[in-house]
């Protein structure tokens, strides 16, 4: 079983307004709404590729439901814990003329030492050997910096696969329980080493400083360029080709569940970085997977190059 831990999740909605000018009242043209959280993302991606997944979370309140809802009504099977809190909104506005936006993330519902125990019990009463368990996004208020870390240690005792993606303190404390695979990006990478990765030999100098803070693998994502791979005895870097980009929001939850499906299949490591790639591509390219994604995956992985670094 696949599972995917938002801790943090939100409802992500934008509004579209003719322009945004400061101390007026404006109109919303276009109103959306996401079930956010990246997560989430990667069940939906899992979900195109065929693979079922269960979504973890603590929520609240009618934001709480409402996520609840729209999840199970794209197939997403989902196991929350319920917090006393509202979960947040996070508002885009949309600036139609200027192609501009501005977006405000809340805080978070404060997740209460007694629910940090509950999800930490419901996993336990979930885990087997072989699953992988997805950790991925900020923390609330209330969680500790180690919550991830402390999921990792669970997993590990019940035999299954921690992957994890997060930042900041959490990354570095979640590392350190030695994670099957973290998946950071360029700016998580800088955070970690206090040096900017403006390359591929940068990337692999810091994917080597993730390996030294205790995860088993490391896919860094470097944007337009690709992925740096690296288990410990091997680093690879997997390009993809040059495309049109409709949107790098989200792309980094495509790739991340394009890594997990590949490694779920027992594909060898060059494979799992070139699928993982395909995926974040394809996603880019369309600002989503397609309903029947397989023709166009297979048009992207023939064109990702994969070379082995060390």
């Amino acid at each position: 079983m696949i599972y995917t831990v938002s801790a943090n999740p939100a409802i992500d909605m934008t509004l579209t307004v003719p322009e945004l000018v400061f101390e007026e009242v404006l109109r919303a043209t276009a109103v959306s709404r996401v079930w956010g959280g990246k997560a989430f993302n990667v069940s939906r991606t899992l979900k195109r590729l065929g693979l079922d997944s269960v979504a973890m979370a603590f929520a609240g309140g009618y934001t709480g439901q409402g996520l609840q809802q729209g999840l199970e009504s794209e197939g997403i099977a989902t196991d929350f814990v319920e917090v006393a809190g509202e979960t947040r909104t996070n508002v885009v506005f949309y600036d139609a003329t200027k192609g501009t936006f501005i977006k405000v993330n809340q805080p978070g519902a404060a997740v209460s030492e007694d629910e940090h125990r509950r999800f930490l019990d419901r996993a336990r009463a979930r885990v087997a050997a072989g699953d992988i368990w997805v950790m991925s996004g900020s923390l609330p208020p209330g969680l500790p910096t180690h919550f991830y870390a402390e999921l990792v240690e669970l997993l590990h005792a019940g035999n299954a696969r921690a992957v994890l993606d997060t930042s900041g303190k959490a990354l570095h404390a979640g590392c350190a329980a030695r994670p099957w695979l973290v998946k950071p990006n360029v700016e998580e990478a800088r955070e970690l080493t206090g040096r900017p990765v403006r390359s591929v030999a940068d990337g692999c100098q810091a994917a080597g400083a993730f390996l030294a803070a205790g995860a088993q693998q490391v896919a860094l994502s470097l944007g337009a360029q690709g992925l740096i791979f690296a288990d410990g005895t091997r680093v690879l870097h997997t390009r993809p080709p040059q495309v049109p980009v409709l949107t790098a929001v989200g792309a980094g939850d495509a790739l991340l569940g394009g890594l997990v499906w590949a490694l779920s299949q027992g594909k060898p490591v060059d494979e799992v970085a070139r699928w993982g790639v395909t995926t974040g591509t394809t996603y880019a390219m369309n600002d989503a997977l397609p309903e029947n994604p397989w023709e166009a995956l297979a048009e992207i992985y023939r064109q990702v190059q994969v070379e082995t670094l060390h």
